[in-house]
């Protein structure tokens, strides 16, 4: 599996090696030895597993997790392609305001890991594109929070051949400044001492 950082400081791309035979291919989204020399930790804490089927258009974020207590992602895309964004949003973040973006497919299978206080943003590029998730904390509504993902400022890639679907909260939501002025933004500390285990 081959690892590269993004330009978001904490995330990382997995792209797995594959083995065909005449049968078709096998391969590893996740091997836990090769998450944890890339990030730090020797593990992926799983609290919930979900998965999103989207029609071509659809752009579902930008969301975080109120931090504390943080969620971090590890996702990937089974079927279909989509565009995901990462956007560093943790206050005092030497990449906050960054993004980067991956082309996630069922043809290399790579996997985008989150690191707790980033926003995550996918645009689906194919009907019925199907995005999978490891979630380190189960979902909590009332501690889901949104950047618009249609912020001029950001300038977010997402592609001008496609009229972008959205839901009426991620429509409503702040731009990234509104955000931080209205101090719902987490901080870059917190987030690396929750991710380093010296914070609950």
């Amino acid at each position: 599996m081959r690892v590269n950082g993004l330009a978001v400081e904490g995330a990382y791309v997995f792209t797995p090696e594959e083995f065909p035979d005449d049968r078709g291919r096998f391969l590893s989204h996740y091997q836990e030895s090769v998450f944890g020399d890339a990030v730090g930790r020797p593990l992926f804490p799983v609290a919930q597993a979900s998965s999103s089927v989207s029609r071509r258009g659809v752009v579902r974020g930008l969301h975080y997790t109120a931090t504390p207590p943080g969620t971090a992602k590890y996702v990937h895309c089974p079927r279909g392609r989509a565009l995901d964004v990462v956007l560093d949003v943790r206050v005092g973040s030497p990449s906050f305001g960054v993004w980067d973006s991956v082309v996630l497919d069922s043809l290399d299978f790579r996997a985008v890991y989150f690191p707790l206080g980033v926003a995550h943003l996918f645009v689906a590029l194919e009907d019925d594109t199907v995005m999978s998730y490891l979630l380190s904390r189960e979902y909590v509504a009332a501690d889901e929070l949104a950047i618009s993902p249609l912020d001029p400022g950001l300038g977010l890639p997402v592609p001008g051949d496609l009229t972008p679907i959205l839901s009426e909260r991620d429509r409503a939501a702040p731009r990234l400044e509104e955000a931080r002025e209205a101090g719902l933004l987490p901080d870059y500390r917190v987030c690396a001492e929750i991710e380093a285990g010296s914070r609950v």
